[in-house]
């Protein structure tokens, strides 16, 4: 699947987090994971993007913003864009 990268803005302990990236992983999704906690310009990107700071926040190459998914919510996201 080639759709282009994509931020995936993450906290390394949250549950829906570790299930997003290893979704996009098998999936075979390039994307760039950052750490908001230990990452403080990704983590007020995040925010600015999202007006939240709930994990894990999507950033498509347009622009577009996924927030506090999970990875059913993540593939509907996806399948609407024609990158699943």
């Amino acid at each position: 699947m080639e759709i282009g990268p994509v931020i995936v803005y993450i906290k390394p302990w949250c549950p829906w987090c570790v299930d997003a990236v290893a979704w996009m992983k098998a999936r075979g999704m390039e994307f760039q994971e950052v750490d908001v906690l230990t990452d403080r310009p990704g983590h007020a990107r995040m925010v600015e993007i999202s007006g939240q700071s709930l994990t894990p926040t999507l950033e498509m190459p347009d622009g577009t913003v996924l927030a506090d998914f999970d990875t059913g919510q993540l593939e509907q996201f996806l399948k609407g864009r024609d990158a699943v």
